[in-house]
């Protein structure tokens, strides 16, 4: 209490010192200002007063306001209060920083992982689509060579019976009784003889089933001047070792 007392009288002393001082030069401007009544002169005065007051105030050390000891402990512990204030708010507002950063951190997640399962899920429905184009192109694929295998399958049709009807007209067996016949022998045969369609079928099949091995067998069944005719018109080639053996030319 006798601290506080004494730091309120060296106030209220500085304090009328001021008052003091504020009063001398209020007067002396006026006295000033009579004088020469200019406001030139007014300002003038004013600008050298204060370049004057701050010029003191510049070469003037800190004075210490009161030498007493509980005086300055007062004051220490109300600066370091007033900085301890402050740092309480600079945290709190840290503090409140960070919190609202950990929720902009929190939602940028979740927004990321919301990202992350929609191109999860794109992607997925990106590999089915990819799976169902496949597959229907497979089964366009598919359905075109179907139509094409039957379309080739109804043309070899109409070129077999074509071939069947130009052969059955133009190269029949020879009849009994006929000019072949007589050419052969007049004894009947051991074995029925078969058409040129039928030969030209065998040879077909022969080479389609079996390409690395193409050759068919001549039995009795097979009419000599068909085979004649089929070797010399290069229709048919016999085998090179076994004349007995008789293979379709590879066209194809």
């Amino acid at each position: 209490v006798d601290a506080k007392e004494e730091l309120l009288d060296e106030c209220e002393s500085i304090w009328k010192q001021m008052e003091e001082c504020h009063s001398k030069l209020m007067h002396s401007g006026e006295e000033t200002m009579l004088k020469t009544d200019s406001k030139l002169s007014m300002l003038t005065m004013q600008v050298r007063a204060l370049a004057a007051e701050c010029s003191q105030w510049q070469k003037r050390s800190p004075e210490i306001i009161s030498a007493n000891p509980d005086v300055l402990l007062a004051l220490g512990k109300e600066e370091l209060q007033n900085v301890a204030n402050d740092l309480d708010m600079v945290l709190s507002t840290i503090q409140s920083r960070d919190k609202q950063l950990e929720e902009d951190l929190k939602r940028e997640q979740q927004w990321c992982d919301e990202q992350e399962q929609i191109l999860h899920v794109l992607n997925r429905v990106e590999e089915e689509t990819k799976t169902q184009v496949e597959q229907c192109f497979r089964k366009r694929e598919l359905h075109e060579l179907n139509n094409k295998m039957s379309k080739i399958k109804v043309y070899k049709e109409e070129l077999l019976n074509a071939l069947g009807e130009f052969l059955e007209e133009h190269f029949a067996l020879p009849e009994e009784g006929g000019s072949a016949k007589k050419k052969n022998s007049s004894k009947e045969p051991a074995v029925e003889l078969i058409t040129l369609h039928e030969i030209l079928e065998i040879l077909i099949n022969k080479l389609m089933s079996k390409p690395h091995e193409p050759y068919v067998t001549i039995n009795d069944s097979f009419w000599p001047p068909y085979i004649e005719l089929l070797l010399r018109y290069g229709i048919a080639l016999r085998h090179p070792e076994d004349p007995s053996r008789l293979r379709l030319e590879a066209f194809h």
